[in-house]
């Protein structure tokens, strides 16, 4: 029995050894690869501990963000000190340090297209929107391609693919400083050089104002405002640079071309599922459009163009280079990752066209609901669509509401509005009669409240008998 114990011992030590050996390597081992996959990407592994040089960026980032402002404002980074801190900054019609307090006699400001509505999808997307940048991100002029970054093109084709909204395929891409920037940008490269008369740059009423105020502003040799295109519907000329804008800006309605000439410059900022169905894919040979209306970031001023033809590209891109040297790198690297995750989540509980939908469409009902309890005033008319994007009939869900005046003494809208405390804009900001006006429904939800709030009374007026049928709105 000793003996065999003897035996027996150095085997259990080799074993003992050799375990312990392997153990150490696959230690080592995952060591040295753990090292080097934390260096190549932080995001594998890190934690908040193993932060740096961002460490500073991300704790003021929370700590700003966790400021309380009773839901009727927000406090920002870069925004106004108080004592050295981030003070809140107030939605309209709310003040006081956490803006708790309601004003009195307030007017509800429903004139302007601030898309706001999205702001708590991406309070619910805190952590994959985040985005911090070093110090020394993108400091020269030049990024992967002059000053277009090659992977937000990629991913902006890629999110076209997947809503089904445009075809991308066979088109060059520019990127500019919002879509406004474009469109000037585009009236110049669509201008013939050394004509015998400027082009003609037209729009079907009611047309955004912006395509008259910019074409008057330059004053370019080649271009020149003509107004509306019914005027030109039996002329012999041919010189045209028309905007269609599809869904329209103020009555939301899909468009198409008026005139049938080649310069044609589709505006296509509202063509994504939360404002509008989604009937086929745009294919024009000029498309623009804006992330503040994708996404509801406005104040990053970033827009893109698909453009077919080479020489009308590379026009526009002088153009950018000579006005701007192209849209910022910062904005470029945070569109990057907005892009990124609205594509990721698409058909999930977080898809962002979903949640733009319902909210735009209940406050559609809502305010039609309150409009249509009375004979005074009137909407457009929008009717339930298929849709390519949600593969069914879906309701309406406008960004605007193009209200009309239909009492004979209401001759200006807007002032009937204003005097009610409604601030909107007035028709002839779109070429229109001063009967209409546009209500924007895209900012807050303190906003639209206050909206409906100052409107029943002024709906009420047209029938003394609704008052009860509009109390529940």
């Amino acid at each position: 029995m000793k003996e065999q114990l003897i035996r027996e011992t150095p085997a259990k030590v080799y074993l003992v050894l050799f375990s312990l050996s392997l153990l150490l390597n696959i230690f080592f081992f995952y060591q040295q690869f753990f090292s080097q996959s934390h260096h190549l990407s932080p995001r594998l592994g890190s934690t908040v501990s193993d932060l740096s040089w961002t460490r500073h960026a991300a704790e003021e980032a929370e700590a700003v963000a966790a400021i309380s402002c009773s839901s009727h404002g927000r406090a920002y980074v870069d925004g106004v000190l108080d004592n050295g801190q981030p003070a809140c900054e107030c939605n309209t019609c709310y003040t006081g340090i956490d803006c708790s307090v309601l004003l009195s006699n307030c007017s509800a400001d429903v004139e302007g297209g601030d898309p706001l509505f999205l702001e708590p999808y991406w309070m619910q997307q805190a952590a994959k929107s985040a985005v911090v940048l070093s110090g020394w991100h993108r400091m020269s002029y030049a990024t992967t391609d002059r000053f277009k970054s090659l992977e937000l093109e990629k991913n902006i084709r890629r999110l076209h693919a997947a809503v089904g909204n445009a075809i991308t395929d066979g088109k060059h891409l520019v990127f500019g400083t919002g879509s406004t920037q474009l469109l000037n940008a585009l009236v110049y490269a669509l201008s013939p050089e050394n004509a015998s008369s400027p082009s003609s740059v037209v729009a079907t009423i009611p047309y955004y104002s912006m395509y008259k105020e910019q074409t008057e502003l330059f004053n370019g040799r080649d271009y020149e405002w003509e107004g509306a295109t019914a005027k030109w519907r039996n002329s012999n000329k041919t010189n045209f640079i028309e905007f269609v804008t599809s869904p329209n800006n103020p009555d939301c309605l899909l468009c198409d071309s008026v005139l049938g000439g080649s310069s044609v410059i589709y505006d296509h900022a509202y063509y994504w599922p939360h404002f509008t169905a989604i009937p086929k894919p745009a294919d024009g040979d000029v498309m623009i459009f804006t992330v503040s209306k994708l996404s509801g970031h406005a104040g990053s001023r970033f827009g893109w163009a698909f453009i077919k033809d080479e020489n009308v590209y590379n026009k526009v891109s002088n153009y950018l280079q000579y006005n701007s040297m192209g849209a910022s790198r910062e904005t470029q690297s945070r569109l990057l990752n907005y892009v990124k995750v609205i594509s990721d989540e698409i058909g999930s509980n977080a898809d962002i066209f979903e949640f733009g939908f319902n909210k735009l469409r209940k406050r559609w009902q809502r305010l039609q609901a309150l409009v249509n309890s009375s004979s005074r005033f009137s909407l457009q008319q929008l009717s339930t669509q298929y849709c390519t994007y949600f593969k069914k009939i879906r309701d309406p869900s406008p960004a605007y509401a193009w209200l009309k005046c239909e009492n004979e003494e209401d001759t200006d809208c807007a002032e009937v509005l204003m005097k009610g405390g409604i601030i909107s804009r007035g028709g002839t900001n779109f070429g229109a009669s001063t009967r209409y006006t546009r209500l924007s429904l895209l900012k807050t939800d303190d906003h639209f409240e206050m909206l409906l709030q100052k409107l029943k009374p002024l709906v009420a007026c047209s029938d003394e008998n609704s008052s009860e049928m509009i109390s529940s709105f």
